[in-house]
């Protein structure tokens, strides 16, 4: 299977919901309804593209990371010790500015390996790992049904195996049930071992792997230089773009007893990812001990 699952399903909606909850003591963001931000302007950095039936969008939200850390009013950061999700195979996400930090208007999210292994504490279960990665997502500060989001960001710099980033949409409920029922939305996902090309991908139950991946966006140069990748969401279809022009669009048609839009009717939160590949695209003797995605900007329109 060409793409190693981020989130999977863990048997119960709990499980799965806590993939990225903040569980802390005390109170947590509330979800927004659909379409509704915390950021109502006209222009996100002084754009607004053009809506392809015509007219312009208006921005929703965006965070060009402008500051000197993580603006924790926008983002959630993935914490294995709360959650209890795995990164990638065995190991644990950390808020930690190892991992995550701001700087230069960007936003660095790193995997590394580390100098000794150690534990890493989950709800499920401590366990032994020497690897450490990043998430970072909007979950119950934004969410939001169809419009146009977009990331501008650069990836490693590496073509040996083992290193998996991924800039993706993913539903604020589980509305339809855990994955895939309640769908997942990859506007980039990018593997170390198949450096020259980044996928988009629709998932959700009944999906033909072979038709709701996009396998021809080439982009030689991820690793080097920074890229815009977006996806234009309505209800009949997604429309992803790199560096704005189209390279895969896809109308889905749900496994019974969902029926289109469905599951593509709800809110979807942003999430950005830099993991240790696993399966086709597994660690190796030889794969670099760390790696950075860089995020320029996020920017959401509706």
């Amino acid at each position: 299977m060409l793409r190693f699952r981020l989130l999977c399903a863990l048997g119960a909606a709990t499980a799965a919901v806590a993939a990225l909850a903040p569980v802390t003591a005390g109170p947590t963001a509330a979800a927004p309804a659909a379409g509704v931000s915390a950021l109502s302007k006209g222009a996100c950095g002084g754009e607004r593209p053009a809506r392809p039936g015509g007219g312009r969008y208006t921005c929703t939200f965006e965070d060009d990371f402008s500051g000197t850390a993580l603006d924790r009013s926008k983002w959630v950061v993935q914490d294995t010790s709360l959650s209890g999700f795995h990164a990638g195979q065995s190991g644990c996400y950390v808020d930690d500015p190892d991992n995550v930090s701001v700087g230069s208007g960007q936003v660095f999210l790193t995997s590394r390996k580390e100098a000794e292994p150690f534990v890493c504490h989950s709800p499920y279960g401590d366990y032994t790992t020497d690897r450490t990665a990043a998430t970072i997502a909007t979950w119950g500060l934004f969410a939001q049904t169809y419009g146009r989001f977009e990331f501008r960001a650069k990836l490693p710099d590496t073509a040996i195996q083992g290193i998996h980033s991924a800039l993706w949409l993913y539903p604020q409920k589980f509305t339809y049930g855990a994955w895939p029922n309640s769908g997942e939305i990859d506007v980039a996902e990018w593997f170390s071992g198949g450096a020259e090309n980044v996928y988009p991908s629709v998932h959700y139950a009944g999906e033909d792997p072979w038709k709701s991946t996009g396998y021809n966006c080439p982009m030689p140069s991820a690793g080097t230089q920074f890229h815009r990748y977006a996806v234009e969401w309505t209800p009949t279809s997604m429309r992803f773009l790199y560096d704005d022009r189209v390279c895969f669009t896809h109308s889905w048609t749900p496994a019974a007893p969902l029926v289109a839009p469905q599951p593509f009717d709800q809110p979807f939160y942003v999430v950005l990812t830099q993991v240790f590949g696993g399966g086709w695209n597994a660690i190796t003797d030889q794969t670099p001990t760390s790696a950075t995605t860089a995020v320029d900007w996020v920017r959401v329109w509706k």
